[in-house]
């Protein structure tokens, strides 16, 4: 690789004495390391940060990853966008990583940190609630917090519902206090000069690094919403974390969809504003109940909920074509009489605009005739126990996202713990369009053939056999008594969550084992997380929630049981519109599709495993497929080098020789 040569002189030595035992990090890291693949890595990307380059870098369990992007970022000056998968390790580089990489570097940087607009009070609506009585949410816990959130309002800084913790974050009253890109009113609120997402954007556009998440990244990109239009033109680097993440979730915002769910909140904020500024217009409430009637009529249409049904397969049912009909009349009707009373408020407007946009969203998924819908786009419909959404997906997200690639020159770079299969990236390049992007891969400093085990055990039948849970919690029973406790049993399904729950609790209940069970359903992941660790020998039974993003280090975590291979359900109306176009097109998409996808999801559950140098543990995997097909090898070689074996003895010894270094 070509660099320049100042460039050379001063930021590699720079890197050294940063990462070095006795550097920078070491002093003002507590329990820093030094690690050579951490240096390593942030060579590799301090070299694409100075050349604008594209690098995609799979960085193991232990490795640093975080310090090796933050280090580089930091000192190369610029402007930064860092994206995360979540909210929580959003909040966890603003609040601590970023602070001590700054302290430690003595840079002048300024932070900020931005979130999707639901996650800020929004004056106008808090206002509106306040004010109303006729809302739906009026009982004695949504108005306790409706007045937490008053007072919250009034003395914070940012309004980030995240500091308000005496409110749950999923409470109902949260979708009256927030703004939604729908019914925002923008630049027209009343409100608008002291918006806590306005200032939020405002801190953002002047600091040098700026923290987002992929869901806002994605967001911003595609529907031009959250501010960040704004931010990519100045923006020096783009740094993804959790970049295994993104092809699911550029997918979600490249494709469009509209909800029963979101045609009752446009329902609601209609009569709220008819009430308010349209109360002669008799004809306004009687549109609005019967869109609410009809937008409820469609979800009736289906009994199923959590599914998913192609377009083929949906119309097949005889009620749902009729009621879809019924809903767009019914919208229709609605639009043309929000159109004739949108001048007499902001907010029917808003509600004339929304209107408008989920029609024409609507009759274009219902046009079959449209040739471009019917290549590039598959329609699919979601059913939840209250909504059903109408979608629309791209087969392909490589050519959308490599146009955001080639907009303007800028450095992207990738990082996960999980990326390649075999250390090999062709899949998650060719999906992700970054065929010009550099890929490099640092293995974990742990000692994983000392640390762990790997056990594949014999004699079950295969997954599609009908008592399969059943035969694979006997197996793992054994297991979990060596163990004593102290496990993830992560499951590939909600269905086999529960069956493992109901059987394990039969089992221990029978044979008096004390072993205490969390199942995921019971409560929040961080509650069910700190249940987990204060009991010290729980057996925490989940499903994808638990799969990644999970770090518990030490003890409390000495054996991870996943059921089955993750591979996504063939008849998902998404996986298998991509698995015919590929194999239309004289592809394998079992090998070049399925099989990564598989493994680096397997590779994620794996990880809860071993985050630590003082960790050791077992790792479970209970399908036959992993050593009986052809497949299986190229699976565990993609796992870390942990000791294999399928022998119950072998995990046995194990554990029992943890337990006498335990005691020595």
């Amino acid at each position: 690789m070509e660099t320049n040569s100042h460039f050379d002189a001063f930021f590699m030595l720079d890197l050294k004495s940063v990462f070095a035992s006795d550097g920078l990090l070491s002093r003002y890291i507590p329990g820093y390391r030094i690690r050579s693949q951490q240096l390593e890595m942030a060579r590799a990307i301090a070299e694409t940060i100075e050349r604008n380059g594209l690098l995609v870098a799979e960085a193991g369990t232990g490795t640093g990853k975080t310090f090796a992007y933050l280090v580089p970022a930091l000192l190369a000056g610029g402007k930064v966008i860092i994206s995360t998968g979540t909210k929580t390790l959003q909040d966890q580089l603003f609040n601590r990583d970023i602070p001590s990489v700054r302290k430690a570097l003595n840079v002048p940087v300024t932070v900020a940190l931005l979130k999707g607009r639901a996650n800020y009070i929004c004056h106008h609506h808090l206002e509106r609630s306040l004010q109303d009585n006729y809302l739906s949410f009026v009982n004695r816990e949504e108005i306790k917090y409706l007045q937490l959130i008053e007072r919250y309002a009034l003395r914070s800084k940012d309004g980030d519902k995240g500091g308000l913790s005496a409110v749950p974050e999923n409470a109902m009253i949260w979708h009256h206090v927030t703004a939604t890109r729908e019914n925002c009113l923008g630049s027209e609120c009343p409100s608008y000069k002291k918006c806590f997402l306005m200032e939020a954007r405002k801190n953002a556009l002047a600091a040098d690094i700026v923290v987002v998440n992929h869901h806002l990244f994605f967001a911003d990109v595609m529907l031009r919403d959250e501010g960040l239009t704004e931010l990519l033109p100045a923006c020096n680097t783009v740094i993804f974390d959790e970049a295994h993440q993104l092809p699911q979730t550029a997918s979600l915002f490249f494709g469009e969809s509209t909800s029963t769910g979101q045609l009752l909140d446009l329902a609601q904020d209609s009569q709220i504003e008819a009430m308010q500024s349209a109360r002669d217009c008799t004809a306004l409430p009687d549109a609005i109940a019967a869109l609410e009637k009809a937008a409820k009529d469609l979800r009736l249409t289906v009994e199923d909920e959590n599914i998913r049904y192609a377009l083929p397969v949906i119309e097949k049912n005889r009620a749902f074509k009729p009621a879809l009909n019924q809903l767009i009349e019914k919208l229709s009707e609605l639009t043309t009489i929000l159109e004739a009373q949108a001048e007499r408020s902001e907010g029917l407007e808003n509600c004339w605009h929304r209107a408008n946009n989920h029609i024409d969203f609507i009759q274009r998924w219902c046009d079959t005739g449209e040739e471009s819908k019917s290549t590039t786009y598959v329609r699919w419909v979601e059913v939840y126990s209250r909504v059903l959404q109408l979608n629309a997906t791209p087969l392909s997200i490589a050519e959308i996202f490599s146009r955001q690639l080639n907009a303007s020159p800028r450095a992207w770079i990738f990082t996960s713990a999980t990326l390649s299969v075999k250390q090999n990236f062709d899949h998650y390049l060719q999906e992700m369009g970054l065929t010009a992007a550099q890929s490099q891969c640092w293995d974990s400093p742990f000692n994983y053939p000392e640390q762990a085990l790997l056990y594949a055990p014999t004699g079950l039948p295969e997954p599609h056999h009908r008592d399969y849970i059943e035969n694979v919690v006997k197996a793992a029973l054994p297991v979990l008594k060596a163990s004593r406790g102290r496990a993830f049993f992560l499951c590939t399904s909600l269905r086999a969550m529960q069956q493992v729950y109901d059987q394990l609790t039969a089992t221990f209940s029978a044979e008096n084992i004390t072993f205490p069970l969390l199942l995921q359903s019971d409560g929040s992941r961080s509650y069910m997380l700190k249940r987990f660790r204060e009991l010290e020998n729980a057996i925490l039974i989940g499903s994808h929630s638990f799969w990644e993003g999970i770090d518990v280090r030490g003890e409390a975590l000495s054996l991870v049981i996943i059921d089955k291979l993750p591979f996504a359900p063939p008849d998902d109306p998404v996986l298998s519109a991509r698995i015919e176009k590929i194999n239309r097109e004289g592809g394998n998409a079992f090998m070049e599709y399925q099989l990564p996808h598989a493994v680096i999801s397997l590779k994620q559950g794996a990880g809860r495993l071993i985050r630590d140098e003082t960790d050791r543990g077992v790792l479970m995997i209970c399908d036959p497929r992993l050593t009986t097909k052809s497949y299986g090898r190229k699976i565990w070689q993609s796992l870390p080098p942990m000791r294999r074996t399928q022998q119950l003895a072998d995990v046995e010894q194990f554990f029992m020789t943890e337990n006498q270094q335990a005691v020595s």
